[in-house]
């Protein structure tokens, strides 16, 4: 690549002595015999070098100095003083420029001026060559990290479902065992029992598949004009005969005066059901020091949310280790009979609609579940 210099210097003989010394040195040079004609020189050649007196009439070398550096800031000027001219040499300095000389002009000393400014010239090209280099490899290796952590939530996901499959198929092949032997025997309990094993994990299976299925859909609530409470009303019915075969007190309590509210209702419905059924759960868990399990589904209005969801139970609670993992995928309290998709749907739906979900929950004395939803406009928006 050819060198290119301007030389400005308001003096003829100096810039063709110059030039002259330049171009045997194998350099492309310019000349301009004013600021103004630099400028000119400098946007149409881009020169890597200039080369500048700092007292010229009209534009001087220093302002000279500070429209080229505003204008290319990569751009190495030197500057040429006379005697006496050193506070203004020193004040070119401080505006970047990259060496001065003095006059006369020595060839060695323009010499080393020339070398330091190329030196400068080729760190930065290498500066910017690696830092170029180290953009590319840190892509390179930001999606590689990527693609490892896609790998490992695949696998983490694909290990979670055959912990819930190994479950229900184990669940299922002793169903089938104890059919086997009703059939064998003639044993019409052992029918029973096999039967009623067989139905309720074909059941989770199914249930499975719609939770994965629910899991995986991006989709936009079905908003609905709905009263709250007969979602809950509706939940506390289906679940109340499963509560009282299993000795628990399924209570209701619902805030009369909530108006009604826009939200998806099956989706909402979906959750609450999800939240009793883990409630009820807790109550019936082998660690609940409660001698009678008790749930209780709640509304209310809550200040800045359209309507609050609670179901609060007195059973087995949740210790920290537990608290910090319970929406994790795959996570269970429930060992082998849960899948750990039901909060995560529960929380999923939630968020859709613009809400959240929180819960408190002491070990041995029990779980609140919350969920706050938000007020959603005719026009689609939501406001807390």
């Amino acid at each position: 690549m050819t060198k290119k210099i301007l030389l400005v210097d308001d003096e003829e003989g100096i810039r063709k002595v110059l030039a002259i010394s330049l171009r045997d040195k194998g350099y492309e040079v310019f000349t301009a015999e004013s600021g103004d004609k630099a400028l000119q020189i400098f946007d149409r050649h881009e020169p890597s070098i200039v080369l500048t007196d700092i007292k010229m009439p009209g534009m001087d070398g220093i302002e000279l100095l500070q429209k080229m550096k505003s204008s290319r800031p990569e751009t190495e000027v030197i500057m040429v003083t006379g005697h006496g001219e050193m506070e203004l040499a020193i004040q070119s300095l401080k505006f970047d420029a990259t060496d001065f000389i003095t006059k006369p002009i020595r060839d060695e000393i323009l010499e080393i001026a020339l070398k330091r400014a190329f030196e400068r010239i080729t760190m930065r090209k290498q500066l910017r060559a690696y830092t170029e280099n180290l953009e590319t490899l840190v892509k390179e290796k930001t999606e590689q990290l990527l693609e490892a952590e896609r790998f490992a939530a695949v696998g983490q996901t694909i290990s979670g479902l055959a912990h819930a499959i190994k479950n229900i198929a184990g669940a299922l092949t002793g169903g089938s065992f104890v059919l086997e032997k009703g059939i064998e025997l003639g044993d019409e309990k052992y029918l029973h029992e096999g039967w009623e094993m067989l139905r309720s994990n074909v059941a989770r299976v199914k249930g499975l598949a719609l939770d994965l299925l629910n899991f995986s859909k991006e989709r936009e609530p079905d908003y609905q004009l709905c009263d709250p409470n007969e979602l809950l009303h509706h939940v506390w019915q289906l679940m109340g005969e499963t509560a009282r075969k299993n000795g628990i007190s399924l209570d209701l309590e619902a805030d009369k005066e909530l108006p009604m509210v826009w939200l998806d209702p099956d989706g909402i419905h979906r959750c609450i059901m999800n939240l009793l059924i883990n409630a009820m759960d807790a109550c019936l868990d082998m660690d609940c020091t409660q001698p009678h399990g008790r749930v209780v589904l709640r509304s209310r209005r809550k200040n800045g949310w359209a309507v609050q969801y609670e179901a609060v139970d007195n059973g087995c609670g949740m210790d920290d280790e537990t608290k910090a993992s319970l929406f994790n995928k795959f996570f269970s309290t429930k060992g082998s009979k849960g899948t750990g998709l039901g909060l995560m749907i529960t929380r999923k739906i939630v968020q859709e609609h613009g809400g959240e979900i929180t819960f408190t929950s002491e070990k041995g004395k029990g779980t609140t579940f919350i969920i706050r939803l938000p007020t959603k406009n005719l026009s689609g928006d939501l406001a807390k």
